[in-house]
């Protein structure tokens, strides 16, 4: 049986704000931006990862979450306590330069981890961590 990774999903608050950052920003591709049950369906992927597809929603959009519900998950995804992702790159300073000169919420500058990684980290426009990692070099 062989088990692979369809989709994940990031919440945010702007599906503009969010496409110009994954699209023009990190250069993912955009796979689907259309209208679903009252909703904006959107999907962007790396183009060398055909098969795996980020989807850019709403905080709570499922449509039997309570007010309650999305109203805390609102909160927490403008606290930036919502969990990111995590991409790999074959150069995560280069990768960091960009991503900085956009003006993206740098967390992290590039640094060797005693786990085997050089890495930093970001906040997206909606402030998820995402982190971009490279095996260091021997």
């Amino acid at each position: 049986m062989d088990i692979n990774l369809s989709q994940c999903f990031i919440a945010v608050d702007d599906h503009d704000k969010a496409l110009a950052f994954y699209r023009d920003v990190l250069g993912l591709e955009v796979r689907n931006d259309v209208g679903f049950e009252g909703m904006r369906w959107v999907t962007v992927g790396s183009p060398s990862q055909p098969g795996v597809e980020i989807v850019l929603e709403p905080p709570a959009a499922d449509p039997n979450a309570s007010p309650a519900d999305k109203q805390a998950m609102a909160e927490l995804l403008a606290k930036g306590m919502l969990r990111g992702v995590i991409f790999s790159t074959d150069d995560v300073d280069a990768t960091f330069e960009r991503i900085q000169a956009s003006g993206a919420e740098v967390l992290q500058e590039p640094m060797d981890q005693p786990y085997g990684v050089r890495d930093c980290a970001f906040r997206d426009p909606a402030g998820n961590m995402l982190r971009f990692n490279q095996p260091r070099r021997k």
